[in-house]
């Protein structure tokens, strides 16, 4: 069987703007980098709501990537992290 190749576009490093940079860091990572930095971020500060694992609590450095909400679910995570990339 044939083995499935990665998506290109997922390894192509992106460059985080300096709002997401304060979390993951500022040099271009690919995105499957980037989304296990963030994740590994939110784990280390427990910003993973306790009740619905499905929301991430912002803390000061991740509120500048949510546009200043406190709380978004992960998908909404995902669509405003991408916004950070340039």
């Amino acid at each position: 069987m044939a083995k499935r190749k990665p998506n290109a576009a997922f390894l192509k490093p992106v460059q985080p703007d300096e709002a997401l940079a304060a979390v993951v860091g500022s040099k271009p990572l690919p995105r499957t980098d980037l989304t296990k930095k963030l994740w590994d971020y939110i784990k280390k500060n427990g910003l993973q709501d306790k009740k619905v694992r499905t929301q991430i609590n912002a803390d000061d450095k991740l509120k500048p990537v949510f546009n200043g909400k406190k709380s978004v679910s992960m998908f909404e995570m995902t669509k405003l992290v991408s916004g950070h990339l340039t």
